[in-house]
């Protein structure tokens, strides 16, 4: 049984938001990957006030090779020049996999001499674990770490990853160079519990909210690290700040963008990066639409429907203007 809860005491009008943006790895036609493509979006990223995020899901960070992850983080590292940015440490394993904390510490190492902040994927390595051995390698990997978030990963997304339970959770919330974690259920309420946690036990700790389909909850106190941000990092932006201000347009601009996200993270989720391939397309922001060899695509014409969305939001920015 779920137990009750009145989510709207957790409402927190007039808050300033923080955004972490997962930045798109594009590609050409040809399969190479667009290199200025990144590095204009990157910038786009930054201009708009949001935190880049980089190798993560939306950038493939669990199917491109070693060779593309450290461009990533030396191209991050140029364009953000001193300007704070999060990227993924990701262990590829299989199940029943022992923990890899080598490979974890590798990771982390790269991010932090190119000066990045670490998010620790999970893995299955990771997540099979006992739980207090869980908690125990996370506390390890946190002595390598100035300062880290983690993943919660709802298995709709990854097949590696896993939701804590809330006991867990605060004990991984209480690491204290751990700067927050990203929870990626899709589900309000396990959402809204570690709010009211988070409150009563860290209230410094980000809760960011990876889900891409109740982009609301930065009402309720969450921060976000979305990949539905990549389409519009400059709509997001306009739309943080107008819950700052308590300006009553932040609704319908969220409206929209909440219908962009609900499209485009319809089953299967994962397809998503090929619609903000699309989407940034349309918008002028990218060559091609191509997306990682792996990646699942959506049918072309889900194009119809980006473009008026595209057009939509076009308009309402510059109604706000």
């Amino acid at each position: 049984m779920i137990e009750l809860m009145d989510p709207t005491k957790l409402l927190q009008p007039r808050r300033k938001i923080m955004g972490i943006s997962a930045i798109l790895l594009p590609y050409h036609a040809g399969g190479e990957v667009d290199w200025e493509g990144f590095d204009a979006h990157f910038h786009r990223t930054l201009e708009a006030g949001l935190i880049p995020a980089v190798n993560m899901d939306t950038g493939y960070g669990n199917l491109i090779d070693d060779a593309v992850r450290e461009q990533v983080l030396l191209r991050s590292r140029r364009i953000a020049e001193g300007q704070s940015f999060v990227a993924g440490v990701f262990v590829g394993d299989q199940p029943q996999a022992g923990f890899d904390g080598d490979s974890y510490r590798i990771g982390i190492e790269q991010i932090q001499r190119h000066g990045g902040t670490p998010i620790f994927f999970q893995s299955y390595g990771l997540i099979e674990l006992p739980d207090d051995q869980l908690v125990e390698a996370y506390q390890a990997l946190a002595r390598e770490c100035e300062k880290f978030l983690f993943f919660e990963l709802g298995k709709v997304f990854a097949p590696f990853g896993r939701i804590y339970s809330l006991e867990v959770y605060q004990q991984l919330m209480l690491i204290s160079n751990a700067v927050g974690a990203k929870h990626s259920s899709l589900h309000r309420f396990p959402e809204w519990q570690r709010l009211e946690l988070r409150n009563r036990v860290r209230p410094e700790f980000k809760v960011f909210t990876g889900n891409d389909l109740a982009i609301d909850m930065v009402m309720y106190g969450s921060d976000y690290l979305l990949g539905l941000s990549t389409f519009a990092p400059d709509a997001f932006a306009r739309r943080d700040a107008m819950w700052e201000t308590g300006d009553p347009r932040f609704y319908e601009l969220n409206d929209l963008l909440q219908y962009l996200g609900s499209f485009t993270f319809r089953d299967p989720a994962p397809a998503y990066k090929h619609s903000a391939a699309m989407f940034l397309k349309i918008r002028g922001m990218l060559e091609s639409d191509q997306t990682h060899p792996e990646s699942p695509h959506r049918s072309t014409s889900d194009a119809k429907v980006l473009e008026l969305i595209a057009s939509d939001l076009q308009r309402m920015m510059k109604e706000e203007h």
